[in-house]
């Protein structure tokens, strides 16, 4: 009994105590029933789903507040939390027990113990003293109980440095089991180092600063171009209490690395200024300023130590990129921008000098395409998974996290264990405390690892914590913000770190990448609309006086649909392309051909106006305009030709009528056509068509125009005759004179006009 005393963990007094439990099961029920009942009851109720919970599973035991988490000499080790009564009977005789040990040497050891469900004679602690318990008269069914026990750490019993477990049971009786039982338990970690330790592996704690897309490609028509915001969602998120501000808040406090996206701190400073927010079919005026004001200040004094690392723009999606991107051709630019933009974004905003060469593909997970689409657009790190990049058996120890993987390039390898530790609900209380003891348990249970090699550990937690996990995360932090038994570094020294040469290094392949996370990439035809909209960027901003006022705001747009935060939500994804794709459209409408009615030639020849019209506000420049004769030998365009253009250039908000000139040879309809084109020859717009009606070269006019020709030969004629006798009758001494003459007539042409032709018009001869 004494030598099962000490690997328990446990003092003589715990000892006889379970003695006189023993005896009073024994004289109250038989062994058998007593020691099994948390294991046997469960299983006799396996048949029927609807009833309550038995055994050991009777009450439910949360543990929510254990101060502190890792306690030292001369602490005094508090539990809180409550029990409820799960069963059908009312509990009677109950008693809340504190248990400790035994000792957990490692990490196979704390996850088998963090699996266990129900209470297991032998492998579970035994309580410590008594007085350090609590009694409860009666628990009805469904009833609650807070509790709170508090004993100093030094009548635990703790013996060397390390991870030991730690219990919360509940022992009473029932009317069908009158005899001490476990009827609820919780377990968890506490984690134990008396003296300061010689070796301690660095760790680097990623705080992520990301949020999903809220700026719109809008912008406003003044010479600010206000920005617009697809709603006022990141305000709440920044606004005391919200989510990004808590993160700054905790952050602030604590050795992280800041891991940021530009695009986030690019939004909110456009709050700062004036801004509009989308409502319906229009927009109103943004009225958070001061809130994004405060934020940005608040974070550019938690960041001042330099500690940041810049995600490229947008925070692309890397995998989804790499697996359904890179072969629609222009995709690896865009990455590529994104990550050229990001520093300069960071270093305008936050006055620090952030680093730019580390990738972080979705929860770590990589294979070849994905460190190809990485190191493409610039980045020399990886921020990979131990769950990805997993070790053989070679090593008894957790290795450093750096590994070359060839190429020059690092992968950075994020601990699974302590990077996933604070996932799920962290509302509850108890789950929140049984995540951070966890953490820190795995913590030690690394730095206990039998190696005096210089390591450094990373953690990559999920890219947007709500509140509540980063809390979690801030509590478990705190816990180590001593150097009890691991020390900060920051991102870029733990990739700096020497390798140990028998890590693994070797890249998962790609058939290996997780199929959930696979599932929730974004599609091809994501990559495939992005390309047609940077299309129609390319060939609307060869045309603009100002091209960066379009330019800016669309490819942040772009670099904004291809973000890691689309995940999931593959309809709000499609949704925020498409209003890109048409509000661009929009504005590429605003340059365009007025449409043309018929036309009538009043004469051989002409001139034809075509109107373009530019309801932009700015102007357009770099435009030919082309019209073409469908049948030249019936009507010809610049002296012969079927086709004639002009260059085109159109003030802001104004319209400017082109006229081409023509010749009519044969009466009839021709169809014309017209097109507006840039001057690398590319389409823009809509092509006009239109018809010409030569109806004025019929044979009567033919032969009146004969017929005035005839009426001239012969009035000069008589014009020679009449002056032949003039002549005649001057030799004789008659007076004689020319006949006057008519003056010209009036011109059939009026003046030239720049208006569009309206219904049946005659054009300029």
């Amino acid at each position: 009994m004494a030598e099962a005393a000490d690997i328990q963990g446990m003092s003589p007094a715990p000892a006889r105590r379970w003695v006189r439990r023993t005896a009073a099961a024994l004289a109250g029920a038989p062994l058998v029933a007593a020691l099994l009942a948390g294991v046997a009851a469960p299983q006799a109720q396996a048949g029927g789903a609807s009833k309550a919970p038995t055994g050991s599973s009777t009450v439910s035991v949360s543990l929510d507040s254990l101060t502190p988490s890792a306690p030292v000499k001369g602490d005094t080790l508090m539990v809180s939390g409550t029990v409820t009564n799960k069963g059908k009977e009312t509990i009677t005789d109950a008693q809340i027990d504190l248990r400790v040990g035994p000792k957990l040497y490692n990490r196979a050891a704390i996850d088998t113990a963090g699996e266990r469900t129900g209470y297991v004679p032998g492998s579970d602690p035994y309580p410590i003293d008594d007085k350090y318990s609590e009694t409860i008269d009666k628990l009805p069914r469904g009833g609650s109980r807070e509790f709170s026990l508090s004993v100093p750490v030094s009548k635990l019993n703790l013996g060397d440095d390390g991870v030991y477990q730690l219990g919360v049971s509940l022992t009473g009786q029932t009317n069908r089991a009158p005899y001490d039982q476990v009827l609820g338990i919780e377990r968890t970690f506490l984690p134990w180092q008396s003296e300061d330790r010689d070796s301690k592996p660095g760790i680097s704690f990623l705080w992520p600063l990301i949020a999903s897309a809220h700026l719109t490609a809008e912008t406003g028509s003044d010479e600010q171009q206000t920005p617009v915001f697809a709603d006022d969602d990141l305000a709440a998120e920044i606004a005391p209490g919200g989510r990004l501000e808590r993160m700054v808040a905790l952050g602030s406090q604590l050795p992280v690395t800041w891991v940021v996206d530009p695009d986030l701190l690019a939004s909110v400073d456009a709050m700062t200024k004036n801004y509009r927010v989308k409502s319906g079919d229009t927009t109103v005026a943004g009225t958070n300023q001061a809130v994004a004001k405060k934020w940005l200040t608040a974070l550019e004094a938690a960041v001042a130590e330099g500690k940041v690392v810049a995600l490229p723009f947008g925070d692309p999606d890397l995998a989804s990129i790499a697996h359904r991107g890179k072969n629609v051709s222009g995709t690896l630019s865009h990455l590529q921008t994104a990550s050229e933009v990001a520093g300069v974004t960071v270093e305008t905003i936050l006055h620090v000098k952030p680093s730019t060469d580390f990738a972080w593909p979705v929860e770590g997970a990589v294979d070849p395409s994905i460190v190809d689409v990485a190191t493409s657009a610039g980045a020399h790190n990886v921020i990979a998974r131990s769950d990805s990049l997993q070790e053989d058996d070679s090593l008894s120890y957790t290795p450093t996290a750096a590994r070359p993987i060839g190429g020059g390039t690092t992968a950075v390898v994020s601990d699974a264990r302590l990077s996933t530790a604070f996932q799920g609900d962290m509302t509850k209380a108890g789950n929140s405390t049984l995540a951070v003891q966890r953490f820190l348990a795995v913590s030690l249970s690394l730095a206990e690892q039998d190696t005096e090699k210089d390591r450094s550990l990373v953690v990559a937690p999920q890219r947007m914590p709500t509140i509540a996990q980063a809390q979690a995360m801030a509590r478990a932090l705190q816990a180590l913000d001593d150097d009890r038994w691991t020390r900060s570094v920051t991102l870029t020294q733990a990739a700096a770190t020497k390798p140990d040469a028998g890590a693994t290094t070797a890249i998962p392949r790609s058939s290996q990448y997780p199929k959930r996370l696979r599932s929730q990439e974004l599609p091809t035809q994501a990559f495939q609309d992005i390309k047609s909209t940077q299309t129609s960027l390319d060939n609307f901003q060869v045309i603009l006086t100002q091209p960066e006022r379009v330019v800016t705001p669309f490819g942040n747009a772009v670099n904004r649909s291809m973000s890691t935060s689309w995940r999931g939500r593959a309809l709000e994804a499609q949704l925020y392309r498409d209003s890109v794709r048409t509000y661009l459209q929009g504005l590429v409408n605003e340059v365009q051909l007025i449409t043309k009615s018929d036309v009538t030639l009043s004469g051989r020849s002409a001139t034809i106006p075509v109107t373009v019209q530019n309801r932009l506000l700015q102007d357009v420049d770099h435009l030919v305009l082309r019209l073409k004769s469908e049948n030249a030998t019936r009507l010809e365009l610049n002296n012969g030709g079927a086709v004639a253009e002009q260059p085109i250039r159109v003030g802001a908000g104004h319209s400017q009528s082109v006229k081409f000139d023509a010749a009519a040879n044969i009466n009839g309809q021709v169809q014309m056509t017209a097109q507006l084109y840039t001057q690398d020859g590319k389409p823009y717009g809509e092509e006009m068509a239109f018809t010409v009606k030569v109806s004025e070269l019929t044979p009567t006019v033919l032969l009146v125009i004969a017929g005035g020709l005839l009426l001239l030969v012969l009035a000069g004629i008589r014009m020679y005759a009449h002056r032949k006798r003039a002549n005649a009758d001057g030799a004789t001494g008659e007076d004689g004179g020319e006949p006057e003459q008519p003056s010209d007539p009036t011109p059939d042409t009026g003046p030239e006009s720049a208006e569009p032709s309206g219904t049946g018009e005659k054009v300029d001869r």
